[in-house]
């Protein structure tokens, strides 16, 4: 556990391999919604035989981080601000950027700062951008039920509710698009999300959608136009809440020289249903790239 915002709120980071690792060599992982640095975890050997060093976190809120009841909105400004303390705390010059479902928007965001104004100690900058399944163009997505209810007036009121392994589960379920995912999957994801949670946190953690409604089209889908790194957009097929219609619109309106890969047979929480066929779809866009 590492301080990692002005108010002392800690977070969880896994910081593996070589510390001197160059831009080139250094990979670092944004999470989504619900989840945590977990869903990375079967990739994480993967990673490591193709970079020197790699980086997760569990954002504020989520996993082993702390999940503070008051002093902190639960931005996603916020959380981009803990990626980019850690990546200075931790001596990181310039790195590989992958990141999933609600870590495409913080992704966007640090995009957003980074483009034209990068800091001195960032000074070799974002070497790729690879975006996977999330719904960064919430025109082309499909909200399960359960994320509706919680952005509802009512949302901090079924938040007890939807904290339920059997709330949890469904919405996992809907949203990944297939049965494939195993019990211990869903298990261990509902463990991170729950553990030491304030009773209404679901609700508060669901309004990153609503900074998506708000920023996406003036701010954040616009930065990745402008970014300069290299991009890939690589999809599970089998989406139910961000389908291949985002990624298709993200390659064909936003970014049309981005690499577009479709994992068939693949869901939503790709990397977590198939660590092995996930990284296989990444890895030759690092090669290609020059990474």
């Amino acid at each position: 556990m590492v301080e990692a915002t002005p108010l002392g709120h800690r977070v969880f980071l896994i910081d593996e391999g070589d510390a001197s690792a160059g831009p080139g060599e250094t990979v670092f992982l944004l999470h989504g919604f619900p989840e945590s640095s977990y869903s990375y975890s079967g990739a994480f050997g993967l990673l490591k035989e193709r970079f020197r060093r790699v980086i997760s976190f569990d954002m504020i809120g989520y996993g082993f981080s702390d999940k503070p009841e008051t002093g902190y909105g639960y931005s996603l400004f916020e959380q981009a601000d803990t990626v980019l303390r850690l990546l200075r705390e931790l001596g990181v010059t310039g790195c590989h950027l992958v990141s999933h479902d609600m870590g495409d928007s913080v992704h966007t965001e640090l995009l957003a700062r980074l483009n034209h104004n990068r800091p001195a100690w960032f000074a070799d900058g974002l070497q790729t951008l690879t975006f996977t399944n999330g719904n960064m163009v919430l025109s082309k997505g499909r909200l399960r039920a359960s994320q509706r209810a919680l952005l509802s007036p009512l949302g901090k009121l079924l938040a007890g509710r939807a904290q339920s392994l059997r709330a949890f589960e469904q919405q996992v379920r809907s949203a990944h698009g297939n049965d494939r995912l195993t019990e211990d999957n869903v298990l261990d994801m509902y463990a991170g999300a729950t553990m030491h949670a304030p009773r209404h946190l679901p609700a508060v953690l669901i309004g990153y959608l609503r900074e998506r409604m708000r920023f996406e089209a003036p701010r954040w889908l616009p930065a990745l136009t402008e970014a300069e790194a290299p991009v890939q957009i690589c999809w599970g097929s089998d989406d139910q809440v961000a389908p291949v219609a985002v990624a298709r619109h993200l390659k064909d309106q936003v970014r049309p020289d981005a690499k577009l890969t479709l994992i068939e047979g693949l869901g939503h929480f790709a990397q977590i249903q198939d660590p092995q066929r996930w990284f296989e779809s990444l890895a030759p866009f690092w090669d290609e790239s020059g990474g």
